[in-house]
């Protein structure tokens, strides 16, 4: 299950867990939209990888037999901060930006 980091680990952007603006990579490392596109060229700073959409977990429990959504599964709420530089996150970007995720 995600974790759903609760804000962009670049500017400290929040992000509610029914953010349309949260992007994620498959470790889960969270960006805002913006972050993503101004700064980090849809490439994470630690894996390399693309960042998509981050789902939207149900508020509620539509199968309350199953236990799901955020009443049962909350939000995370440790705040994370990238551990890389600007320079850092711009050598890696200028590598990758202009391979297609799939392709990396």
């Amino acid at each position: 299950m995600l974790e759903l980091r609760p804000n962009c680990e670049w500017c400290g952007r929040d992000l509610p867990p029914d953010s349309t603006e949260a992007r994620i990579c498959s470790y889960e490392c969270t960006y805002c939209a913006d972050c993503v596109e101004t700064v980090l060229h849809n490439v994470c700073p630690t894996c390399g990888g693309g960042l998509s959409p981050r789902p939207i977990r149900p508020r509620k429990a539509y199968r309350e037999h199953l236990k799901l959504g955020l009443k049962h599964h909350p939000a995370g709420k440790e705040r994370k901060q990238s551990r890389w530089t600007r320079d850092q996150v711009d050598e890696l970007s200028a590598i990758l930006r202009d391979v297609p995720p799939v392709e990396r």
